[in-house]
């Protein structure tokens, strides 16, 4: 016979994980991963329930976390703050990543396949943007006139958007990739040789 708790036992089962996790980090750990999943603006006092933390922590936190870059602050609709995680955080995230699962070499190559396959879908489709396409397609229903496009399906349109988010993603990572080589080489920020 085991003496492990039936889960049966707990009255909430997120409640007991919750403790957990609060027991096991600090509130500045909470308030960041809870954010890092935010990319709507919220109130402090939403991320302080979720962060398990008190509305004052949280703020305190949120404030600690937008000076350094990884939140965007904007002012709601009653007037209060209200924080998001910042897209500069994220890109500089999905950079770091790409840049330790892929080397410098393959990313290019990676980086001319995706603009060759979104060359593609603007050749067959005969517009930059495949929300340029969704536009003419509806125009074209409005009108009730057929369209000189070819049908452009749902899937089809996410991947193109797909594509598009993802070289810029790559772009970015072999950017990073090709400042830290200049660091990595002795040159520093604060030089004077260095202009932006």
């Amino acid at each position: 016979m085991s003496n492990r708790t039936p889960p049966d036992d707990f009255s909430d089962i997120n409640d007991a994980v919750g403790e957990e996790w609060e027991a096991e980090t600090t509130p500045y750990e909470r308030v960041r991963h809870v954010i890092a999943h935010t990319y709507a603006p919220v109130s402090a006092d939403a991320v302080a329930t979720d962060a398990r933390t008190s509305p004052k922590t949280a703020r305190k936190h949120l404030n600690a976390l937008a000076t350094e870059g990884f939140v965007t602050t904007a002012t709601g609709e009653h007037g209060g703050t209200t924080y998001r995680r910042s897209p500069e955080s994220l890109v500089v995230e999905q950079a770091a990543d790409i840049l330790e699962h892929v080397s410098t070499d393959e990313l290019v190559t990676r980086i001319a396949g995706m603009r060759e396959q979104l060359k593609d879908y603007q050749t067959k489709y005969g517009v930059e943007s495949p929300e340029e396409v969704t536009v003419e397609q509806t125009n074209q229903t409005l009108s009730e006139s057929e369209s000189t496009q070819p049908d452009i399906d749902a899937e089809t349109i996410r991947e193109w958007q797909t594509t598009r988010r993802n070289l810029a993603f790559a772009n970015a990572a072999l950017s990073i990739a090709n400042a830290e080589r200049f660091v990595d080489d002795g040159l520093r920020p604060t030089d004077k040789s260095v202009s932006v």
